[in-house]
């Protein structure tokens, strides 16, 4: 029974019998009782309560052996009812001067499963004072079980073992002199370190040593610990003096020790960034990070400012993340400029991980230790010039509401944003920040050479046709200003602005189109207009919400990495057919991840969004989006992240998958969506199956699967949404395959029929099954062929999944940059243009990536992105559901890492989006080694080579020639 289990298989049978050998009077026959018990029971079986009387007639027997394995048995399994019945007597054993060290090893850890699963278990007015006694155990494995106890008892309740503590002190001075710890206690030279880490645990327990003599001696332990440890050529003594080392660390920080102690554990994690060794580099930046927290030594770590620096470029990204966190902790305003010059300077060369997270601290450092506004404003524009992807609207928002807040910075401010407007390839963030900025205060720079209105509304309107619906809003708003300042009136550049309102005055969009009617009515009230459109009023004091923003990410950090990395845990796998569409339509739900959002009470208000404002408060143009609720009363927002699940879907991670569009999934889509395993036939396949199916995904004929008795072959034709696919099936023997059966398990988004197919298959002779398939909507669930077949003995039985995928209802197209932007641009955000960092790819140059897009008939248009790392890819997928549909694909790549790259995917429809989005990660990350390189295909789907005939007399097999599958011998 043990065995089986061991293999894998559940066992449901045997149990009272296991059980009954508990009771057993010889050794051999109880050992086994206990140890299949334990393996096999939980602690809510009901047949543990059938052994309790057995197991303590053990612990309370004198038979050593029989304790042992009691004992093991109660902290293997634990549960309410081994507690309530044997705890007193595991207490027992552990209090006793009679019993064997080994015995009380055992009921110590086994008292200590009882009370995590059970804390009452432990009553503390009794026992506080029993636990003070076993820490004067001499035997250290005695010892350290008790002390595993004791760091779990004080962690519950450290007021009631106060008379443990300086116990624990001369535990400390007894290991660190070396005093009576014997040879098997000693590990490379260092006395027991498991009971010094767990003691030095334990201590930190308590919030405070009061008596001074206690505080000494444990300073005394410490100081000689922090002395006597360094780096050393021996892993496993690094590692065991290392771990000593940092619990001290921890504790020193948790006694808040003299500043003296608190400058040697600095100067020690000093040399520790500054070794080979990644994993103590990684831990001297932690613990350094974490002494940031203790007054007085932030002076005393700005001297090892430049090692920090360096570890910034450290080829380990966890190494990266513990600099720039430590750094951020740092910077104060004497160190602020060099800090921040740095994180800029390794900002245009950081991993697409680290981006944002950088800007945003980047942004935070220099709003909050800037020694002059305008060093604030320089290094804003040049976070947002470099890492525009990776910064956040509320970034240049802060800069928005710093430049209106401060007269004397405007003109600068308008001097900068006019600056940067000149640069030939700028981001769309810019053009944003720039034009706010030049509306409300271009009239200052009237005097300057190129700032005259009309070459501010040129250079700003060179920038239109290639931005976003959301940015024009704020260009619009720009030119309503600028017509504003011009008084008197230029009649040309009037003309122009009326012309370009007049434009957009039927916009579907209907920010912009309210916009523009609005301005344009404006602008025609003359000198008025200036009372109208005055400058904005200073914007009320409140909480930055960029430290609101890293507030919250570093309190959810711990939570949003286990989401990482349970939603990796379930990314689909190749060889698993899945759907977890819900019944409305939505796409499908993965994991789903909450992140609270801060309350927009208190949130920096969207500059852009406020539109026009009255200086005497009788006009103001606001946001017209009805769905957007105010600011008053908006509270918490729960949002979905975009990269753990498909947008636009409600449905919380908890919620059991709904299958298919009628609810509850029926049985063919039951079989559909059932795990495609390795059949275990005694007929082996010829080649591996999986690299077949991969190979027919990026054409349209060849074999699907063979093995010594049968081939199979597809060769399949692609019109819009439908498909007709020929089965060929070819008896590769003089004898006839019988039993032959063939059944489609069709997932909900394919319609197919397959004709019928014959029962017997000749000798040396092939049929043709044809297959038509229609494509219902977009999704990446596979069709499974369940195949079997009878040869001599032999039954043989395979699931083959069809490649009827999503690329094969491509048809790619070429789009011109004037057909490119404007479908970009309209497909605005979730849940219609998604966007994802993926990790894992493959490295591969531009070449490769593009011709395995081509390959999957993604046509890859060169020229529209200005940047040489990215590709730009264009089709049109085609469904009943959807009929033509357009979809854009933008891969930007790190030439630094091409281990990773960020795509965003936009169509029409929400679905194919996600869809769209996860089949092209899973070709990056998921492909065999053999399909990730595929020569280039023309752009036009080529009728596939006819197979060769094969080599067979059957007058039936000669009639087409033409369908026959080559090498089938």
């Amino acid at each position: 029974m043990l065995y089986i289990y061991m293999l894998g298989y559940d066992v449901d049978f045997g149990h009272m019998e296991a059980v009954s050998l508990i009771s057993a009077p010889k050794y051999p026959e109880k050992q086994v009782g206990y140890i299949v018990t334990s393996c096999l029971l939980n602690e809510n079986h009901d047949f543990l309560r059938l052994a309790i009387n057995a197991v303590r007639n053990d612990i309370i027997g004198r038979n050593e052996t029989f304790q042992c394995l009691a004992l093991t048995l109660v902290g293997n399994i634990g549960g309410r009812d081994f507690a309530e019945s044997l705890a007193l007597d595991v207490q027992k054993l552990l209090i006793s001067s009679s019993c064997r060290p080994l015995v009380r090893k055992k009921a110590a850890l086994c008292l200590l499963r009882l009370f995590r699963k059970n804390p009452d278990v432990v009553n503390v007015d009794g026992w506080s004072d029993r636990m003070a006694q076993l820490l004067d155990e001499r035997d250290l494995g005695v010892l350290t079980s008790s002390m595993s106890l004791l760091v779990a008892l004080v962690s519950n309740d450290h007021d009631s073992y106060w008379s443990c503590l300086p116990k624990c002190v001369k535990i400390l001075e007894r290991l660190a002199r070396n005093q009576d710890v014997p040879q098997e206690y000693t590990y490379y030279g260092i006395p027991s370190p498991w009971l010094q880490v767990k003691t030095m645990r334990a201590l930190q327990y308590f919030p405070t040593i009061e008596d001074p003599n206690t505080r000494r001696s444990l300073f005394e332990v410490l100081q000689r610990i922090l002395m006597g440890t360094d780096v050393v050529k021996n892993v496993n003594k690094n590692n065991a003096s290392h771990a000593v080392l940092f619990e001290a660390l921890a504790l020193v920080m948790h006694l808040d020790a003299e500043k003296e102690m608190m400058s040697q554990c600095v100067a020690l994690l000093g040399k520790f960034i500054a070794v080979r060794e990644p994993n103590i580099r990684y831990l001297g930046l932690e613990n350094m990070s974490r002494m940031l927290m203790v007054t007085d030594v932030l002076d005393i770590i700005k001297r090892h400012q430049a090692q920090i620096i360096t570890s910034l470029k450290d080829p380990d990204i966890s190494i990266r993340r513990r600099a720039l966190d430590l750094l951020y902790g740092m910077c104060d305003v004497s160190n602020a400029k060099d800090i921040v010059e740095e994180l800029l300077q390794y900002l245009s060369t950081a991993d697409f991980a680290m981006r944002e997270e950088l800007a945003l601290k980047a942004a935070i450092l220099a709003e909050k230790f800037a020694p002059d506004l305008s060093w604030y404003v320089d290094v804003i524009l040049q976070l947002i010039d470099k890492a525009g992807d990776f910064v956040s609207d509320d970034i240049w928002f802060r800069v928005v509401q710093f430049v209106t807040n401060n007269e004397d910075l405007q003109p600068y401010a308008a001097v900068k944003a006019r600056e940067y407007l000149d640069k030939p390839a700028i981001h769309e963030t810019v053009v944003k920040v720039s034009a706010y900025i030049l509306g409300e205060y271009s009239h200052l720079l009237a005097r300057r050479p190129g700032c005259s209105p009309k070459e501010i509304f040129s250079i700003i309107h060179e920038k239109l046709p290639t931005v976003s619906t959301s940015t024009i809003a704020i260009l619009l708003s720009t030119y309503a200003k600028i017509l504003m300042h011009t008084q008197p009136p230029d009649l040309e550049l009037q003309n122009q602005i009326w012309a370009i309102f007049s434009k957009y005055e039927g916009c579907i969009d209907v920010e912009i189109q309210q916009r523009a009617v609005e301005y344009f009515a404006l602008s025609r009230k003359g000198a008025a207009l200036s009372d109208i459109l005055a400058e904005m009023p200073k914007f009320p004091e409140r909480q930055s919400a960029l430290i609101k923003k890293a507030e919250d990410t570093e309190a959810d950090a711990a939570e949003q990495s286990a989401i990482k990395l349970r939603a990796q845990q379930q990314t689909s796998n190749a060889l698993v057919v899945t759907d977890q569409r819900p019944a409305n339509g939505t796409p499908p739900v993965t994991q789903l991840s909450l992140v609270k959002m801060p309350s927009m009470s208190n949130v920096d208000h969207n500059p852009a969004e406020q539109g026009v404002s009255q200086a005497n408060g009788t006009l103001s143009v606001v946001d017209p989006q009805p769905s957007r609720p105010s600011d008053d009363n908006i509270g918490d927002l729960l949002v979905p992240l975009a990269i753990e699940g498909p947008p636009g879907s409600a449905t919380l991670s908890g919620h059991s998958p709904v299958f298919g569009f009628g609810g509850a999934p029926n049985a063919e889509d039951a079989l559909a969506i059932a795990p495609v395993e390795e059949q275990i036939n005694t007929v082996q396949p010829i080649g591996n199956i999986a690299e077949r199916f991969h190979a027919l995904c990026l054409k349209d004929s060849g074999v699907l699967y063979e093995d010594p008795y049968i081939q199979i072959g597809i060769k399949a034709e692609w019109r819009v949404h439908q498909g007709r696919l020929v089965l060929f099936l070819g008896n590769k023997n003089t004898a006839p395959l019988v039993s032959v059966q063939a059944l489609i398990l069709p997932p909900s988004h394919l319609k197919m029929e397959l004709s019928l197919v014959p029962e017997t298959i000749p000798p040396r002779a092939q049929v043709q099954c044809p297959l038509e398939v229609v494509n219902l909507r977009p999704s990446r669930d596979v069709a499974v062929l369940d195949f079997s077949y009878k040869f001599g003995t032999n039954v043989v039985n395979v699931k083959l999944r069809l490649p009827a995928i999503l690329n094969k209802f491509f048809q790619p197209i070429t789009v011109s940059a004037e057909e490119f932007f404007p479908q970009w641009r309209s497909l605005s955000g979730p849940p219609l243009k998604l966007q994802e960092v993926v990790r894992g790819v493959r490295s591969m140059s531009l070449v490769e990536m593009a011709n395995l897009f081509n390959s999957f008939r993604l046509m890859v248009c060169p020229g529209l992105d200005p940047n040489t790392n990215n590709l730009i890819a264009s089709t049109t997928f085609y469904s009943e559901s959807t009929r033509a549909m357009l979809c854009l694909v933008r891969i930007e790549t790190d030439p630094a890492d091409r281990t990773q790259l960020r795509m965003t995917v936009a169509s029409g429809d929400p679905t194919l989006t996600f869809e769209l989005k996860e089949f092209i990660k899973e070709q990056l990350i998921s492909i065999p080694t053999a399909s990730r390189a595929p020569s280039p295909v023309s752009l036009q789907a080529q009728p596939a080579e006819p197979p060769q005939p094969l080599p067979t007399s059957s007058p039936a097999a000669l009639s087409d020639p033409g369908a026959m599958l080559a090498g089938l011998l």
